[in-house]
């Protein structure tokens, strides 16, 4: 199993650096951040740096959108990390929550989401594609490489990231919930003519180290507040109680009033008090840490292929040297 670590590209800049610096010291060989213009920092800027500064960590949004950016742009950003580093980049995709919402746009259709999984795809790896109705090639591009692994949660979703993307993430970390979405993504990439083992499987999840398991739910209930967000868009579209989307993973929002996404994953944030201790305790790795090992190793005996640990809380350096020392080599 391989281990990622999520952040938020808040300032200073130099700081998630650090932190991603850190993390590859401790064997992790992913670095991932949120991707929104308006609440946080230019993350292709700092993937420049984080390159520069570790020797194989491999970078990329969790996630970014086929809007922000237009698909040659963010073709083009990826296949110049590429040349200029290797191919140490990916790319985390899907609908658009935040970067969009807070732009006062919708999030993206699933049609143009997975157009664009192709485009941006072919594009940083050298081939030509149609971008609005035109055929475009970067001509600069040899030997690119970019994996498109894309987020999902509802039925439609899960099938389309099974379709096209060359993996899958999955923003909480319970083992009922993650058993059954992977075997959904694997029948539609078994059903759409493809391997299904070679679409990877990312479970991407706070994780706090401790035994004050009333301190740890705390740091992390906002997770279930951000997840609730993307969750409350299945109950609009699906229904309460739908034969399509389980209950396990929707019935909790019921007290859910609004979103204030300037709290958007951080902890405290005000707008996630109806999550229940039950849902924290589900969706996150907290406790000591053979209570993390154990859940990991769940996890990894139905597939999955790498944990990402979302590290918005108080033991941020804590978490990370933890997961180096005891954790990571558990997994190996």
């Amino acid at each position: 199993m391989d281990f990622g670590l999520v952040l938020q590209t808040d300032p200073p800049a130099s700081a998630v650096v650090g932190l991603m610096r850190r993390a590859e010291r401790n064997g992790f060989r992913y670095g991932w951040t949120f991707d929104s213009a308006v609440l946080w920092q230019e993350p292709f800027v700092i993937y420049s740096r984080i390159l520069e500064h570790t020797t194989g960590l491999i970078v990329g949004p969790m996630v970014t959108n086929p809007s922000t950016r237009t698909w040659e742009v963010t073709a083009s950003t990826f296949a110049t990390l590429n040349e200029m580093y290797g191919n140490r980049t990916v790319c985390g995709i899907g609908r658009g929550d935040s970067a969009m919402r807070v732009a006062g746009r919708k999030p993206n259709t699933l049609a143009r989401l997975g157009e664009a999984i192709g485009v941006i795809r072919d594009l940083a790896e050298g081939r030509e594609a149609d971008v609005d109705g035109r055929p475009l090639r970067l001509p600069w591009v040899e030997d690119g490489k970019l994996p498109v692994w894309m987020a999902a949660y509802g039925p439609k979703a899960l099938a389309l990231a099974g379709q096209r993307a060359d993996g899958f993430i999955l923003q909480l970390a319970d083992p009922f919930l993650t058993e059954s979405m992977v075997a959904a993504v694997r029948t539609a990439a078994s059903d759409a003519g493809r391997d299904p083992d070679a679409v990877k499987i990312c479970v991407a999840a706070p994780a706090y180290i401790g035994d004050d398991l009333a301190h740890a739910r705390e740091q992390c209930r906002w997770f279930g507040g951000m997840v609730g967000n993307h969750v409350a868009d299945l109950v609009a579209r699906y229904g309460e109680h739908s034969a399509l989307v389980p209950d396990a993973l929707t019935a909790y929002i019921e007290q859910r009033e609004g979103y204030d996404y300037s709290h958007h994953g951080r902890t405290g944030n005000p707008d996630t008090a109806f999550v229940p201790d039950e849902i924290v305790d589900r969706f996150c790795l907290l406790g000591p840490a053979e209570a993390h090992i154990e859940k990991l190793r769940a996890l990894r005996a139905l597939g999955v292929d790498q944990f990402a640990v979302y590290a918005m809380h108080d033991a941020r350096e804590t978490v990370i040297d933890a997961y180096g020392e005891r954790i990571i080599p558990a997994l190996a």
